[in-house]
């Protein structure tokens, strides 16, 4: 993989692009030796405290609250934290700015500090001729998205750590990724020199980049038709893996967005490939190391095409999503399997991600002890000593773990002689294999690995990032409540109204909704996706629960989306209006590890505007597609959440209401028959058997005046495009409508 500088002035850079060029980034990179360095650090405290540098010891990453940026605040660099301080100190100088951005669980990131930051050579060039600067890219998405895309024009790869050289004005010059040490050192001497030598130059190429990353976005076209969805189907078809399953080759990303909107046109389109695609992915998800067989819940992504050796970094979002899609596939397929897996998921963000006051924390890391995966791989020995001869063999079998091991260094391909647990073959031939019952041989497997999960416990344990997000947040919400609806599993109910009171309450001051809370400090105004990923989970909380409070504060984010996110041309922006001056306001209408903020944005309009037939939220939503109507139409696989949401404008949708009391047994089968079923075109509602409350509520969403409980009994009322159907109590009479097409 080579670094290609889209540089203009060659006379200026092009021997910086050329030293460059060889630099070998992250995945061809060299594990360095030895163990990472203690990270015990003070807390932030009083800045008054301690010098404005830091002190002895410490620079000012001290003071900050980003785990990541902790992280590093022994390093012998001159760090600063994002902000005006460090800019102005680089003008005052005139000395370029070095940014590095990657997050507290990034395996490349910490070999980078080990190889580079912590290097007295290193540092000391880096602070002599540069402002170096630190910045988390979980805690300001805004700052990434609009340096990311620096790094793939000049580098045509993108990838964390991020390295980033700006003017003092912060414009990019030059960018990449991981760097070796002495590539970097070599690297920073020769921008030194550039910066020195032909600062005219550098300054008018990095005005050039920047006219070059600042959007342009295509005008406002007609919105597509179901063809679009149909393209999108077949562009990811065409990306299936027919050996392992799942979307491309390698490394090898779940892509829950592609899978869910797959699953979505499925449904739509009573399309069995589609659906068997879908199936195929998940189950090769779920057999494969990239799940914690024990622990539960799923790693980053897998090294490998077939889904065995992951990134052991493990994010609360991909919890969330792949967690619902296991859900959503359950209720499609009625095959327990799917549920077993999205409950271990859940329950693992229960228990090791839940954050004291009831949110949920942000990742743990893939490194323990300064090593890769260490927490999660067994020897075959250990195994057996563990369960005994008999149930270590049977355990061992099952779970793909020999004595020579299958996890290899990655850099090198030697054999570490350590395993990670797969299922490589189905249970039931393990099960004839060795002479078993198939219960009897899931019993055995149980027990192993309550035994193992036991022991594993007592092992260095990766470290939390214990930063509370309010997107992430709203994704687990979202999930939680689904499952708990879908799965009727009250304590994932009680858990995603906790988490929602915690964020409400604590992430909104004085109206305005904050991005990020660790030990009791907010901070950075909240973005798009925290509006848009918090509404989404505050809506399916009201579906799930009937509560209405829900379903009010998610309006109320909802005109914030439209009032502070929106551009004169429909789209929905990253950034809110007269917030942070940066280089641009930046926008992502592409799905990533997470899916585009603008298009969850969008579905939520269209899901409410539906519900409450508000016609300025469903016309806000179709205006973002608008404004991608070219890119949509043309490229629909590209940005499966803008598909999604096409997939709601174009209907057909379904309306249903349940009236009656919540505790009432009779609605509570009603609503069951509801929640069990997939229905991704389905507004849900509740009409309180109270008067005034139901008056209340009908103020919101107006159908509910004409669909009260019939003689006092749990009523449903299911309609399509507000044509109903005649209301029934029966569940039976129920099912057959839900069904009827």
């Amino acid at each position: 993989m080579r670094a290609h500088a889209l540089v203009t002035r060659a006379r200026a850079l092009g021997a910086l692009a050329a030293a460059a060029a060889a630099v070998a980034l992250g995945a061809a990179a060299q594990e360095p030796p030895g163990a990472h360095p203690p990270r015990e650090l003070p807390p932030p405290g009083d800045r008054a405290a301690l010098p404005p540098d830091g002190g002895p010891g410490f620079n000012r990453l001290v003071f900050e609250q980003s785990p990541y940026l902790r992280q590093h605040a022994r390093n012998p660099v001159d760090w600063y934290p994002w902000g005006d301080e460090a800019f102005a100190r680089a003008r005052r100088e005139d000395k370029p700015v070095f940014l590095s951005v990657g997050y507290a669980t990034c395996h490349w990131c910490h070999v980078m500090e080990r190889e580079s930051f912590e290097d007295a050579e290193v540092a000391a060039v880096l602070s002599a001729h540069f402002m170096a600067v630190k910045v988390d890219r979980e805690e300001r998405p805004d700052v990434d998205a609009i340096y990311m895309a620096a790094v793939q024009a000049v580098s045509g790869r993108g990838g964390w750590p991020m390295s980033v050289f700006l003017t003092p004005a912060g414009e990019p010059f030059f960018a990449g990724t991981y760097f070796r040490r002495d590539d970097f050192l070599g690297l920073l001497r020769r921008v030194a020199e550039v910066w020195r030598e032909r600062q005219p130059d550098v300054l008018s190429d990095a005005r050039r980049l920047t006219e070059r990353l600042r959007p342009r976005p295509a005008p406002p076209g007609e919105l597509p038709d179901a063809a679009a969805l149909r393209r999108g189907r077949d562009q990811l078809m065409e990306q299936l893996d027919p050996v392992h399953g799942g979307l491309g080759t390698r490394p090898k990303f779940p892509q829950a967005p592609a899978l869910s909107f797959l699953l979505r046109w499925a449904r739509r389109a009573d399309d069995a490939q589609a659906l068997a695609a879908v199936e195929r992915a998940l189950d090769a998800i779920a057999r494969g190391g990239i799940r914690d067989h024990l622990g539960g819940g799923f790693h980053r992504y897998a090294t490998d095409r077939a889904w065995l050796v992951p990134h052991f970094e493990k994010m609360l979002y991909d919890q969330a999503l792949l967690a619902r899609l296991y859900v959503e596939l359950f209720q499609v397929t009625g095959a327990d399997r799917h549920a077993a897996v999205a409950r271990e998921a859940l329950d693992y963000v229960l228990r090791d991600l839940r954050d004291p006051g009831g949110a949920f924390r942000s990742a743990e890391d893939a490194d323990s002890e300064g090593v890769e995966g260490k927490f999660y791989v067994w020897t075959y020995d250990e195994v057996v000593a563990a369960l005994g001869p008999d149930d270590g063999a049977a355990f061992a079998r099952a779970y793909g773990v020999t004595p020579a091991g299958n996890y290899h260094e990655e850099a090198s391909g030697e054999a570490t002689g350590t395993n990670i647990l797969h299922l490589p073959r189905p249970l039931e031939e393990v099960a004839g294999a060795l002479g078993l019952e198939p219960g009897v041989l899931a019993g055995r497997l149980a027990r192993g690995r309550a035994r193992l999960l036991a022991l594993r416990a007592a092992r260095a344990r990766p470290l939390l990032d214990d930063k509370v997000l309010t997107d992430w947040n709203g994704l687990a919400i979202a999930a939680l409540a689904y499952a708990g609806r879908a799965l009727d599993e009250p304590r994932y109910l009680t858990a995603a109204r906790e988490a929602a009171d915690f964020l409400l309450r604590t992430l909104r001051r004085d109206g305005h909704l904050y991005h990020r809370y660790r030990a009791g400090d907010v901070a950075v105004p909240g973005l798009l996706d925290d509006h848009a990923f918090l509404a989404l989970g505050l809506l399916e909380l009201y579906e799930a629960t009937f509560e209405a409070r829900w379903l009010r504060e998610a309006l109320g984010l909802a005109r914030v989306l439209i009032d502070r996110f929106g551009d004169p041309g429909g789209r929905l922006l990253l950034t809110r209006r007269g917030g942070e001056a940066l280089l641009f306001r930046p926008e992502d209408p592409f799905d990533g590890a997470v899916p585009s903020g603008a298009f969850v944005a969008a579905q939520v309009l269209l899901r409410l505007g539906h519900l409450t037939g508000n016609a300025a939220l469903t016309e806000r939503a179709l205006g973002a597609l608008r404004a991608h109507a070219q890119t949509l139409g043309r490229a629909p696989g590209a940005m499966p959440s803008a598909a999604g949401a096409l997939d709601l404008a174009l209907g057909p949708w379904r309306e249903v209401t349940l009236a009656g009391a919540p505790d009432d047994p009779a609605l509570r089968a009603l609503s069951r028959e509801v929640h069990r079923r997939y229905l991704p075109r389905t507004v849900l509602a509740h009409r309180p058997a109270d008067e005034a409350a139901a008056r209340e509520l009908a103020a919101l969403v107006p159908m509910l005046a004409a669909q009260p409980p019939l003689e006092g009994r749990a009523t449903a009322y299911v309609c399509r495009d507000y044509v109903c159907d005649l209301p029934t109590q029966d569940v039976g009479r129920l099912a057959a409508s839900l069904e009827a097409r």
